[in-house]
């Protein structure tokens, strides 16, 4: 809870109040724990404090459970337990205003990026691409940009693949080899994307950022995305996050260190953020967080164990929640200790030992002086929410959403003209102009017609000559025969003689063609 006296109150430890200072709450934190210890409480106790002190959150909810937070909590024998070891006699219960987010526009406002702004580095970590594949990707994200084709969605980058595989001769000796076995495996990881439903994350209208930075009646609004369904996709959910980080980064003005941050990232199951990533990536996502800070942003990760964030990360966390771990085997016994020598010793008690016997709702704390160094860690108990524990019905959500200020500013998906439209375009303009070039100029086959037919008329006229002379031969003979009564012997008859003219007329014109053909072939 948030009040002048104790600031950003989060927990009650034996020395008294332990809060977050305002000014120090963009240092960024952590807050760790065994499964059922607790975790998603604090970060619940956590969320609505920032509200009431007017800051903006973003938290990814895993199980629905999140979602009580839009409604006041009611009084029960847990909270009646607590109450006196707080010091809390009548609990303000009241409920934060909340909207909800779904990267698929189920259960909440959807939230778009388009491809460009996803780059072609976090879509080929979302692609799972190799060297060589995310090289490729990397020169079809040039050439769009050269050629001036919007890469809007899924369909768009399937175009601009075909496209540069198409033209690829034209473009190795410019930019490198573009094999056709790269360009596959990338059409072929788009296609499991898009069967995970990636398809309808990727267009327009694109997320605006700022809508995660409003208030509401002096609070901070509470934007909660529903990522039961998006947790199934490991790789879409933390490469999401991560998209909306560089967002976050890219576009918000230079701040330094505010009485109280702008807005507050909770990053659920943080793990999933590190597992598999490259070394370049690991390196864009250490910059991104140590540098976001200065823009009034503070960013708190989830997960198990301090051991799943990398060092380099893990020592930008200033403010840090530690709940129970469990020691069962010696890797989990390294984790525990690893744990505890995050902290700054209190002379009390031994670290190791007590984050082994803390209790569900109890942590080790420790959290930035006003000057930035880590205060000693204290064994506290973690404030109850003043917000409702547990999920709300499906008709209490739709309610919210339809009452939001942002209701319909992203329902309706748009597709303007980009790459794909472009590129049909073009093919069809292509394939118009071939028709028209294929009428107009004769094909092989049809010269070939035109000369047999040629031929064949040739045979047929000098068969015809050879029969008329041979009949009109004949004829004359026969006229000159009666005239002068003389009789002329032949051993051929007539109609041998006129087959045996027109064949041997046949064969020469043929044979002439033939010749005038080859000879003519050989000349050109």
């Amino acid at each position: 809870m948030y009040d002048k006296e104790r600031g950003l109150y989060i927990a009650h430890c034996s020395n008294g109040a332990l809060s977050i200072t305002g000014k120090m709450a963009n240092r960024h934190g952590l807050i760790a724990g065994a499964t059922g210890t607790g975790k998603t409480v604090t970060l619940q106790v956590m969320a609505e404090t920032f509200c009431q002190a007017g800051i903006p959150c973003f938290m990814a909810d895993m199980k629905g459970d999140l979602s009580g937070i839009s409604q006041a909590g009611k009084l029960s024998g847990f909270i009646e337990k607590r109450m006196p070891e707080f010091g809390i006699e009548n609990p303000e219960f009241q409920s934060c205003p909340v909207r909800f987010f779904d990267v698929f526009g189920e259960q909440g406002h959807p939230m778009r990026a388009t491809i460009s702004q996803m780059g072609p580095q976090l879509l080929s970590r979302l692609l799972d691409l190799n060297e060589t594949q995310n090289g490729v990707l990397n020169i079809v994200f040039r050439i769009a940009d050269e050629r001036g084709l919007l890469i809007l969605d899924l369909k768009d980058l399937r175009a601009m693949l075909d496209y540069v595989s198409q033209h690829a001769k034209e473009y190795t000796t410019k930019y490198g080899n573009i094999s056709t076995a790269s360009v596959g495996a990338i059409q072929r990881a788009l296609l499991q994307l898009e069967n995970q439903g990636a398809n309808q994350f990727f267009g327009e209208p694109s997320f605006d950022i700022f809508d995660l930075m409003q208030t509401e009646g002096g609070k901070g609004i509470m934007n909660v995305l529903a990522a039961d369904k998006l947790m199934m996709q490991p790789k879409l959910y933390s490469t999401f996050l991560l998209w909306l980080l560089s967002e976050l980064y890219s576009t918000l003005p230079e701040v330094g260190d505010m009485p109280l941050p702008k807005l507050v990232f909770f990053f659920d199951e943080a793990h999933m953020l590190f597992d598999g990533t490259s070394k370049a990536l690991l390196d864009k996502i250490e910059q991104v967080i140590r540098l976001i800070r200065s823009k009034g942003v503070g960013i708190y990760f989830i997960t198990q164990s301090p051991t799943d964030i990398p060092e380099n990360i893990l020592g930008q966390l200033g403010n840090r929640v530690q709940h129970a771990l469990r020691a069962y085997t010696p890797k989990d016994q390294k984790a525990v200790k690893t744990a505890a020598d995050t902290f700054r010793p209190n002379p009390a008690f031994k670290t190791d030992e007590a984050i082994m016997n803390l209790e569900t709702g109890e942590a080790l704390v420790s959290f930035l002086d006003e000057k930035g160094a880590p205060n000693i860690v204290e064994r506290a108990k973690i404030l109850f929410p003043l917000s409702q524990i547990g999920a709300i019905t499906e008709g209490q959500r739709l309610d919210i959403i339809k009452q939001s200020r942002i209701y319909g500013k992203y329902d309706t998906p748009v597709d303007r003209e980009s790459a794909f439209e472009v590129l049909m375009a073009e093919a069809d303009r292509a394939l118009q102009e071939q028709e028209q070039t294929e009428v107009e100029v004769p094909q092989p086959e049809a010269k070939a017609e035109k000369k047999k037919s040629g031929i064949l008329a040739k045979v047929g006229k000098a068969i015809l000559t050879a029969i008329t002379s041979t009949l009109a031969a004949m004829l004359g003979t026969y006229v000159s025969d009666k005239v002068t009564g003389k009789k002329t012997k032949s051993r051929t008859s007539a109609k041998g003689r006129v087959v045996k003219n027109a064949t041997s007329a046949a064969t020469r014109t043929i044979t002439k063609e033939l010749t005038r053909d080859i000879l003519g072939n050989l000349i050109k």
